[in-house]
């Protein structure tokens, strides 16, 4: 049979409050959401591994808050006076050391909202001591904030996770194919984005539907290839 053609079209992943898993994983940073009224000086960083879920409670607390997220490298180009009047999350900040452009547009952002006694959210893959920002005040400020970590993945929440994933690519999986995958799969978040992009994948290519036996020759395969 000959393999089908197929298109890498976009997916907008389900991010509402109510498909966020809580599991003692995250359960810390989700009171940490739900209580941003008692964050010290108006500010938090949430701290965890690419896939872990940082954008998704970002995504929760705008809608609580009606706070505008925005990418922290890209703050240069921000107008930060008029994005200051409100929340805001300022996502991958640990990502901006070294570009002195948007330190000194975080550094401005910062002081702003501070004035203006609005919430500021930042998210990092790392803790604000490893950031190693340029500006000694930025850094100052960032280790001082508030913070919170998102945990590696404990069983009940890496299903929970290949759940919303298949979800999100409205793709249909039974219980013991979940179930497999749960078990074997490297328990990390980033590890399971790429299981289900690769099984979503050759499912179209091969015309096939997600089984067991199909499940863990896919499983073999992405492991077989590394990272």
């Amino acid at each position: 049979m000959p393999e089908q053609l197929t298109f890498d079209l976009p997916r907008e992943p389900a991010l509402g409050r109510g498909d966020f898993f809580v599991s003692p994983a995250n359960a810390a940073a989700v009171e940490a959401i739900q209580s941003w009224h008692d964050w010290p000086q108006g500010k938090l960083v949430l701290v965890g591994p690419t896939g872990s879920g940082k954008t998704h409670l970002a995504h929760v607390w705008a809608a609580m808050t009606g706070a505008r997220i925005v990418a922290a490298a890209g703050l240069a180009a921000e107008d930060v006076p008029a994005l200051a009047e409100g929340p805001v999350v300022a996502e991958d900040a640990d990502r901006i050391a070294g570009d002195t452009a948007a330190e000194k547009a975080l550094f401005h952002l910062h002081n702003l909202m501070r004035e203006r006694e609005a919430a500021l959210m930042l998210t990092a893959s790392l803790p604000p001591g490893r950031w190693g920002l340029g500006l000694p005040d930025l850094q100052s400020r960032v280790q001082g904030t508030a913070m919170v970590t998102l945990a590696a993945p404990d069983d009940v929440l890496i299903s929970a996770v290949l759940v919303k994933l298949f979800a999100d690519r409205q793709l249909d999986v039974a219980p013991d194919v979940l179930g497999y995958l749960a078990k074997n799969v490297e328990r990390s978040f980033e590890a399971a984005g790429r299981l289900v992009a690769a099984l979503d994948q050759a499912a179209l290519t091969e015309r096939r539907a997600v089984t067991r036996p199909f499940a863990a020759r896919v499983l073999d395969k992405l492991r077989d290839d590394g990272p």
